[in-house]
């Protein structure tokens, strides 16, 4: 079991996206990392993989890491980022509804996973659903109520019953999840939520507008122009409104139901979502978060909520022909009559005139139908009332969701070790390329079974300065004395200089 999740986590390490690329590694090598004679073949893995996710605890699993990586990250689980990356699958198993993907401009078939991370960027755990209900039901039944349980150090009930502007911590979104009603759900709940204004509207005086450093997280200073006022909501809820002006002129709105932070600090916690967006960007490229571990399906709950086809095609129907309603708007507005006196042009100006009048009041009529239609629709249906040709089944998820674990585990990790260089890099986001490069550099293993010590000799690098950022992170994992799982040898790393390395036992 142990050398499992060793070897699991060491291979997304060194990029192996799927457990087939372990037929192109060298067993023997890569079973000394873990002590073993060797590594097992693909098939094995994919076994013992089979019975872990097969006894149903991944679940559980999952959330005690997510709760033990909040509460040991306070400083930044107060304020977390939650948005959806949409898992494309161009299988035959399942007609996974479509669903709009951003990178790929299109609509696709998927699943779409909702990630909750911090500030840095770091995740804390994830939610999968093949259905299309969309960023703000995911809030409702599934995030909001396990952050409640799940965050530390939250307000006591008397402290946020003495301060009535007082939250137990922040969630950020993009304009996915803009929403009157629901801020006011969260604001009950006493939960802050910030996210970007959907309908901006006129641009704000320049005069208002001050600079104001702000510093994020990872320590970045930044001058802003910011300005604020208070806005209320769709006539439902009082928000604070914060703009960012820019020097080309741009402004950004950002509301927030935020009232006790500095309009500097909203602004910091809205434009690190990017920490998110990198994330995903990295995963896709690095750990293959996007990679289908196996070709299992599973069947959806007859209760669960789907979007109607019918009220779905309706809303299509309108807004195609509202789009041909403006191009005969537009049209009509630039018929123009250039010469009055000429008999011929006036009659054939007032036919196409009138032409247009009738075609316009013409659609109008029909959208006007459809949106009848569509209002005595139900939007949201059970997935039993679904037509048969309409059904489908969703992508096996226990597997996913114990691959993304340890693909969680290895990204923090090697967040963990760029940290330790970071502050000591002039280009601070070289940091996990060198990383990278650690990972797959070649190692002499020398058990010391008297002094109990595992020593780990790292060869050189490509430069010298790649070669002290690495000697900065043996300092430190030496420091603390971590033993080799399974045994009782202590673990110390040396970089080994070209002089002595060939006097070392591989």
């Amino acid at each position: 079991m142990r050398s499992l999740f060793i070897i699991l986590s060491f291979l997304l390490l060194l990029r192996v996206k799927s457990l087939e690329g372990v037929r192109y590694l060298s067993p023997g090598e890569m079973g000394k990392l873990v002590g073993l004679d060797r590594i097992p073949e693909v098939k094995i893995l994919r076994e013992k993989v089979d019975i872990l996710s097969s006894e149903g605890k991944i679940e559980s699993w999952q959330n005690y890491l997510s709760k033990s990586w909040l509460e040991s990250n306070y400083g930044l689980s107060g304020t977390l980022y939650v948005d959806g990356h949409v898992r494309v699958y161009h299988g035959s198993k399942s007609k996974l509804p479509r669903r709009y993907v951003s990178r790929e401009r299109l609509c696709l078939r998927g699943m779409t996973d909702y990630w909750v991370n911090d500030a840095l960027g770091q995740p804390f755990f994830v939610v999968s659903t093949a259905l299309t209900s969309g960023l703000l039901s995911i809030l409702r039944n599934d995030i909001t109520p396990r952050l409640i349980n799940e965050i530390p150090n939250q307000p006591s009930e008397e402290a946020l019953s003495a301060d009535p502007y007082l939250h137990r911590f922040i969630i950020v979104f993009d304009r996915e999840g803009y929403s009157p009603d629901f801020m006011k759900e969260m604001l009950k709940l006493r939960i802050a939520c910030i996210t970007y204004k959907k309908f901006p509207g006129d641009q704000w005086r320049e005069d208002e507008f001050s600079s104001e450093e702000v510093i994020f997280k990872n320590g970045e200073k930044v001058e802003m122009k910011l300005a604020e006022r208070g806005l209320f909501l769709g006539k439902k809820i009082w928000v604070r409104e914060i703009r960012r002006l820019t020097d080309r002129g741009h402004q950004t709105s950002i509301i927030c139901t935020d009232f006790k932070s500095k309009r500097g600090v909203i602004a910091v916690a809205m434009f690190s979502r990017w920490t998110q967006e990198n994330y995903f960007k990295y995963m896709l490229e690095h750990f293959g978060i996007d990679r289908l571990i196996d070709y299992q399906t599973e069947e959806i709950s007859d209760t669960s909520k789907v979007v109607n086809p019918e009220h779905r095609s309706l809303d299509s129907q309108i807004r195609s022909k509202t789009s041909k309603l403006s191009r005969l708007y537009a049209k009509f507005g630039s018929l123009t009559l250039e010469n009055i006196d000429d008999e011929k042009l006036v009659i054939k100006y007032e036919k196409e005139k009138s032409k247009l009048q009738e075609d316009i009041t013409f659609e109008k009529k029909i959208i006007d139908d459809l949106k009848q239609k569509r209002k005595n629709t139900k939007k949201h249906i059970e997935f039993w009332q679904l037509p048969e040709k309409e059904k489908f089944s969703k992508i096996g998820s226990e597997k996913k969701q114990f691959m993304d674990t340890i693909k969680m585990i290895a990204y923090r990790a090697e967040t963990a070790l760029a940290n330790i260089i970071r502050p000591k890099m002039a280009r601070k986001e070289e940091a996990r390329a060198v990383i990278r490069q650690i990972f797959k550099t070649e190692i002499n293993i020398s058990p010391d079974k008297e002094n109990k010590i595992l020593n780990v000799y790292l060869h050189n690098l490509t430069n010298e300065y790649s070669d002290r950022l690495a000697n900065e992170i043996c300092e430190k994992l030496n420091e603390t004395e971590t033993p080799f799982p399974g045994t009782n040898l202590r673990i110390i790393y040396n970089l080994v200089s070209n002089q002595n390395r060939r006097d070392k036992v591989f």
